[in-house]
């Protein structure tokens, strides 16, 4: 271990690529299309769950690098959420007293979905899955065409399996490619 390390520091050039790929998971996640065509709604909270949904994908690929180079890649795009969830939050107007509260537990519900999506994803066939974008993404609807939510599950699906296609020399230099929507659009 170096001494950036024991000090806490990010070795040169992780925290740019993190908010680099930061940035293309917020990109894919304010895709129109999911609030136009697959029935998300266009709210904070959906705007919410689809950021969630992708940074869930993402960090999903890094954890399974066998050889550990990504986990501070993961970290660090973990901070730029934190640090992306202050300032809009601090933009929108929020007290200050109240920030650090309300970013905690917007990242406790990240989490969250983080735990729900990786069981969901383990499962054989799409019922779990299923069940998590319902509770998650389409949680604050009453109803959901189950187009939608199938549509859905096909892009994480084929999301998953493109992320792992994906060589991790590329994720750590920022260099993402996400499926598009209109491949997976009812």
């Amino acid at each position: 271990m170096g001494i950036a390390e024991l000090l806490g520091l990010r070795p040169p050039g992780e925290a740019p690529a993190a908010g680099a790929l930061y940035g293309a998971i917020v990109d894919q996640a304010r895709e129109p299309r999911f609030f136009s065509s697959l029935g998300v709604p266009d709210t904070l909270d959906g705007r919410f769950e689809t950021l969630a949904l992708h940074i869930f994908l993402v960090l999903r690929r890094l954890k399974s690098d066998p050889s550990g180079a990504a986990m501070g890649l993961s970290r660090a795009v973990l901070e730029a959420f934190v640090s992306d969830m202050d300032r809009s939050l601090r933009e929108m107007g929020a007290a200050d007293l109240g920030v650090a509260r309300r970013v905690r537990a917007m990242t406790q519900a990240l989490y969250g979905r983080i735990k729900a999506y990786e069981t969901a994803l383990d499962e054989t066939g799409d019922a779990a899955l299923a069940s998590a974008l319902r509770r998650n993404l389409y949680g604050t609807l009453e109803t959901v065409r189950p187009s939608d939510m199938a549509a859905v599950a096909r892009y994480v699906r084929r999301q998953h399996g493109a992320l792992a296609a994906q060589p991790l020399s590329a994720l750590l230099a920022a260099r993402i490619e996400f499926v598009p929507l209109s491949d997976v659009e009812p």
